[in-house]
């Protein structure tokens, strides 16, 4: 079976992909790993190169598929940014390019942000982003076309 992976919105990179058998494995540059490669890893991944090559996110600041307990269930979001102080900076939400951006997948990413209260989440399947700075005292979302760079936040 050749790999033949989804073409995304988000700029190329050479990542490291590697085949046993039947299942393809992509290294986490991050984690320092071989992860199975399934779409939404290849979104993650993708995501992860724009946030630092692109977009200027220190890679120490990152924190991929970290736990959170919410109403007594152990969930995962998918990417968190910290600040330099170690404050939460953004939650990410990464799903396959075949899930379509709906409604519930940004209650799914607002009620992980219920934990963190991060200023900023974005939600993402590689092919549509969309950023959000988040106003938490007054409940509001500020859509932004464009996800600034780091050193803006």
């Amino acid at each position: 079976m050749p790999f033949n992976p989804t073409p995304l919105n988000l700029p190329p990179h050479p990542f490291k992909i590697t085949q046993k058998e039947d299942t393809y494995f992509i290294f986490d540059e991050i984690r320092k790993k071989h992860l199975v490669l399934t779409p939404e890893e290849w979104v993650r991944q993708h995501f992860i190169r724009f946030l630092v090559k692109e977009k200027g996110f220190p890679t120490a600041l990152l924190q991929i598929e970290g736990g959170l307990s919410l109403n007594q269930t152990r969930k995962r979001s998918d990417i968190l940014v910290y600040n330099t102080a170690g404050e939460k900076l953004m939650v990410i939400e990464c799903k396959a390019p075949s899930v379509a951006i709906t409604q519930a997948t940004f209650d799914q990413a607002a009620r992980y942000n219920s934990v963190y209260k991060a200023p900023w989440l974005v939600v993402t399947n590689g092919l549509q982003h969309y950023h959000a700075q988040i106003d938490h005292s007054n409940g509001r979302f500020l859509f932004v076309a464009e996800l600034p760079n780091y050193q803006a936040l």
